[in-house]
């Protein structure tokens, strides 16, 4: 009897480990909502999220400002490095101005992690940036939460950081 209680709780632990999955990978899917019986598709909304990137990085380097001022929801929120949080269109806008003078030749973003549903979107990734005279590399990490404004998904939380050592003091 010992044995047969023990051999069922193992299959329950089994069960229960392989039927809670992670939620947080790459494996976009579709999802029903239950309440509405609509699909969310992620896939789709993945592919739509990917070109916005695509054309979010170009815009730095290209220095499409009005791109980047648009991208963002009115009240955003940005999360630079060694910065304290930017809150808001307007005043991304000054932060986006800053970025795209530093005179960024190269910059990419891999998403590593998608997922979300119909209100939020998060796309988590690594960063590859070259810029200025002596072409300064950084790479790093981001995180980006999208939320859709007036039927457009659009960036409502921003976040990067390098994972570069920092420089020596002297």
């Amino acid at each position: 009897m010992k044995q047969g209680s023990i051999y069922f709780l193992a299959i329950i632990c089994a069960g229960l480990t392989i039927g809670c999955g992670n939620n947080n990978n790459n494996n976009a899917t579709k999802d029903t909502n239950k309440n509405s019986g609509v699909v969310f598709d992620s896939i789709a909304m993945k592919k739509i999220i990917d070109e916005k990137t695509n054309k979010f990085t170009q815009a730095h380097i290209t220095k499409d400002t009005a791109y980047l001022n648009h991208i963002f929801t009115q009240d955003a929120k940005a999360y630079p490095p060694n910065s304290d949080v930017v809150t808001g269109r307007v005043a991304i806008s000054a932060v986006n101005s800053e970025w795209v003078n530093y005179g960024i030749k190269e910059f990419s973003e891999k998403s590593t992690s998608f997922y979300g549903n119909e209100d939020y979107l998060i796309d988590e990734g690594q960063y590859y940036l070259c810029y200025g005279e002596n072409d300064i590399i950084d790479k790093g990490k981001y995180i980006n939460i999208w939320k859709k404004e007036n039927g457009d998904w659009k960036i409502y939380s921003n976040i990067w950081n390098t994972s570069l050592p920092a420089a020596p003091t002297k």
